[in-house]
C-alpha cells in the first residue's frame, strides 16, 4: 500500500515535467525577445514600442489560456448518474452478467443516455460506480470519469474535455500567434546576425534560437490545431475520431454532428464576442448533447415528450458544481 502511494506520488511529480519544459521555454523566449532583441538590439524607438506592445498582448493571452487549460478541473458526472444505494446493492448482489446488464438498462431509462458499449450494453464505470453519460470516458491518469473527454494531454497535465476544451483550442491558437509574431519580427535581425551585419553579442545567440524555436513550435502546433479544427467542425472528440460512438441503432461517426454553426456554438457559445476570450461559454452541461438523428431520442420514454428532464437541487448533499446544475431539455418532434 505504501509502495503504491509512493509510486503515485512520483507519477504526479513527473507529470509536471512537460509543463515545466513549456514554461521554461516561454520564459526564456520572453527574456530573449524583450531584453535581448527589443531593449538591447533595436534602435528605432517606435519600432521598439510597437513590438513590445503587441508581444505582451500575445504573451498575456497565451499565458491566460495555458493557465486555464492546466488548472480547470475536469468535469465529472453528477450524482444523477451514480447508482443509488438500493440499485448498487442489487447490482453487486446479482451474480449473473445478463441480469446486471438488465439492471443498468432499467436505470438508464431514467437518464438521457443514447450511446452504448461495443457489446451493446449500457456503459458503466466500475471504478467510479457511475453510468457514463454520452461522450464520457474514464481517464486512468486522472482516475475519474471525464465529461466529453477528448484526450489526456501531458503538455497541460490535465484531461481535455467539456470543462476546458475551449481553453485548449484557444491555447493552441494563441500559441501559434505567439510563434508567428516572434518569427515575423525576428526574421530581419536573424538575417543580419547570420550575415554578420550586426556585431557578435549575446543577443545573437538568443535571436538565432528564437527564430528556430518559433518556427519549430509553429509547425507542430499548426498540424495539431488544424486537426482539432476539423474535429470541432465534425463535432467529434479525439477518442470518437479513433473509435466511433455506438448508438442503439449501431455505430455512427457523425451521430453528434448537427452542422458546423451549431457545432461551433457547442464549444464556443452563441456570443461571438466571447469566442476568443478564455472564459467558459460552452453550451450545455456535458451530460447530454443534441443528436443528428433525433429519432433515437424518442426511444427513451422520459425524453419522448416535451417535459423537462430536471435534477433538483436540495443542497443537502456535498458534491461538485455539476451536482447543482439544472438540466433543461426540450424536444420537438
Amino acid at each position: 500500500m505504501a509502495l503504491s502511494r509512493g509510486l503515485r506520488c512520483c507519477q504526479r511529480v513527473f507529470s509536471w515535467i512537460p509543463v515545466l519544459i513549456i514554461t521554461s521555454v516561454v520564459l526564456w523566449s520572453y527574456y530573449a525577445y524583450v531584453f535581448e532583441l527589443c531593449l538591447f538590439t533595436l534602435t528605432n524607438t517606435l519600432e521598439k514600442v510597437v513590438y513590445l506592445l503587441v508581444f505582451h498582448v500575445c504573451f498575456v493571452m497565451f499565458s491566460w489560456t495555458y493557465w486555464k487549460s492546466i488548472f480547470t478541473p475536469p468535469a465529472t458526472p453528477c450524482k444523477k448518474f451514480q447508482l443509488s444505494y438500493s440499485d448498487k446493492q442489487r447490482y453487486e448482489m446479482e451474480e449473473r452478467p445478463d441480469a446486471q446488464k438488465q439492471i443498468l438498462v432499467e436505470i438508464a431509462k431514467k437518464l438521457p443516455i443514447f450511446t452504448r458499449a461495443q457489446s451493446g450494453a449500457i456503459r458503466f464505470c466500475d471504478r467510479c460506480q457511475v453510468l457514463k453519460p454520452d461522450r464520457c470516458h474514464h481517464c486512468s491518469v486522472c482516475e475519474t470519469c471525464v465529461l466529453k473527454m477528448d484526450h489526456h494531454c501531458p503538455w497541460v497535465n490535465n484531461c481535455v474535455g467539456f470543462s476546458n476544451y475551449k481553453f485548449f483550442l484557444l491555447f493552441l491558437s494563441y500559441s501559434m500567434l505567439y510563434c508567428v509574431f516572434i518569427a515575423a519580427t525576428v526574421f530581419q535581425y536573424f538575417l543580419k546576425f547570420w550575415s554578420g551585419d550586426l556585431p557578435n553579442r549575446p543577443a545573437k545567440f538568443h535571436v538565432l534560437f528564437l527564430m528556430f524555436v518559433a518556427l519549430m513550435f509553429f509547425v507542430s502546433l499548426m498540424f495539431l490545431f488544424g486537426y482539432h479544427c476539423w474535429l470541432v467542425a465534425k463535432n467529434r472528440s479525439t477518442l470518437e475520431a479513433f473509435s466511433a460512438p455506438v448508438f442503439v441503432n449501431g455505430t455512427d461517426r457523425n451521430g453528434f454532428n448537427v452542422g458546423i454553426r451549431k457545432n461551433l456554438q457547442q464549444v464556443f457559445g452563441e456570443d461571438r464576442r466571447l469566442w476568443f476570450i478564455p472564459v467558459f461559454t460552452s453550451q450545455g452541461n456535458g451530460h447530454y448533447f443534441p443528436l443528428k438523428n433525433r429519432s433515437s431520442e424518442s426511444q427513451n420514454p422520459l425524453l419522448a415528450n416535451e417535459d423537462m428532464w430536471e435534477e433538483s437541487d436540495d443542497g443537502s448533499e456535498e458534491g461538485s458544481l455539476e451536482d447543482k446544475y439544472i438540466f433543461l431539455f426540450r424536444f420537438k418532434h
